[in-house]
């Protein structure tokens, strides 16, 4: 059964890009959702392409969507999607943004895909099972100092969490070795699993931004945890996810008390 729905995951990810790819040198459709959230029509058809897959194959499970939204969290396997992260970037043909699709079984994920459809990279997480990029094994970089680390994050929608993010980057500046902005959760996280980013940190994450992400990291060995250090669950909104090694370093630096 998981084998099906791993198969699934990862063949709903790769429609959907195929999807949004076709879409990318046309002109736009854009409608605004929210202050600095925009849709496009990308966005939907390939939102489209996933839900009628997995509708088609698992029609008692529960589905919770970026677009679409529905679902509950409580049934006992919900599949998390967002059909394009990285709308910002799509928008202004700036080529970073991925497909992402999580399956959470009581609430524990389970199976995780990112999949970054221009570059066709394919990251893909089971429990237990370890972290794959095109079928070869990933693990969290090795970097133990905070001040040689990159550190990944995004600025948020509202005004409130920009001024958070703010008030972290104060602290997080003097003493990492660099920042970098994707304008996608979804493939932050997923470039923490492949060591590519040391470490990210958002403080507005959705359930769809995170749900496929954070399993990546703990099963390439990385950890992923509240902007406080609590476990992170993926319907909460702050995470920080870090290859473990500098994971306690950045907690103590954002709250003030390093540097």
């Amino acid at each position: 059964m998981d084998g099906v729905m791993l198969q699934t995951a990862v063949e709903a990810a790769r429609r959907a890009g195929q999807v949004i790819v076709e879409h990318y040198p046309e002109a736009r459709t854009v409608a605004i959702k929210g202050l600095r959230d925009p849709v496009t029509d990308a966005d939907i058809a390939a939102e489209e392409v996933i839900l009628d897959l997995i509708q088609a194959r698992f029609p008692d499970h529960a589905i919770v969507s970026e677009e679409a939204g529905g679902g509950e969290f409580s049934c006992d396997y919900v599949w998390i999607v967002d059909p394009l992260d990285g709308t910002t970037n799509y928008v202004h043909y700036h080529p970073v943004f991925a497909v992402s699709i999580g399956l959470v079984k009581a609430g524990k994920p389970l199976i995780g895909v990112i999949h970054e459809p221009l570059r066709n990279q394919t990251f893909v997480a089971q429990k237990g099972q370890g972290v794959r990029l095109n079928n070869s094994l990933i693990q969290v970089s090795r970097m133990a100092s905070l001040d040689n680390a990159m550190v990944g994050l995004d600025w948020g929608h509202t005004q409130e969490e920009r001024r958070q993010v703010l008030s972290y980057l104060h602290r997080i500046v003097p003493n990492c070795g660099t920042l970098r902005v994707l304008g996608s959760a979804a493939l932050a996280m997923a470039y923490v699993a492949a060591g590519w980013l040391d470490a990210y940190f958002s403080v507005g994450l959705k359930s769809w931004d995170a749900a496929a992400g954070m399993l990546m990291i703990t099963e390439a060995g990385g950890r992923c945890s509240t902007l406080e250090g609590e476990p992170y669950h993926v319907d909460l909104s702050g995470c920080l996810a870090t290859n473990g090694l500098i994971h306690d370093d950045l907690l103590t630096v954002m709250h003030g008390n390093g540097g």
